[in-house]
């Protein structure tokens, strides 16, 4: 249970991050246009909060990622980074009152099923006490159980 509380945690930091990023991104957005090629507009843009909150973000994003990756298989961790496509459309609803349609929804419901989909699949791919294949030396043995049970 200790990996999969690991692997919760920091993919809730992840979709956090990746969230936080790209509302902040939006909040910039409404001040940056119409670009320019000059330096007001870059004043402009930097004079805003929201860049460096995204800047911020990615810095975070980024290490998060990375110790995820270290010991997860990357396939199934990569695509629950699509949950922030599932987390941008809530927030931006509730933020920016843009619609949620049917569509999106269904959009939304997919994304996580086949996120839902990989995750068992993953699990049925590796016996209770084996590494994912990812987190294996090159010869197969375990490169690094820290977080196994």
């Amino acid at each position: 249970m200790k990996t999969w509380r690991f692997y919760l945690a920091g993919f809730v930091l992840l979709l956090a991050f990746d969230t936080v990023v790209q509302l902040s991104f939006k909040l910039t957005g409404e001040h940056a246009f119409p670009p320019e090629a000059n330096g007001a507009w870059v004043i402009r843009v930097f004079s805003h909060p929201w860049i460096y909150i995204a800047l911020i973000g990615y810095v975070g994003n980024f290490f998060t990622w990375m110790s995820l990756l270290k010991h997860a298989p990357i396939g199934p961790a990569f695509a629950a980074t699509h949950l922030d496509v599932v987390t941008v459309m809530l927030a931006s609803a509730w933020l920016f009152h843009e619609a949620l349609t049917p569509m999106r929804l269904l959009g939304a419901s997919v994304i996580m099923l086949g996120i839902l989909c990989l995750a068992l699949a993953e699990k049925d791919a590796h016996p209770a006490n084996d590494a994912p294949t990812e987190a294996k030396g090159a010869l197969g043995g375990a490169a690094d159980k820290s977080c196994a049970d």
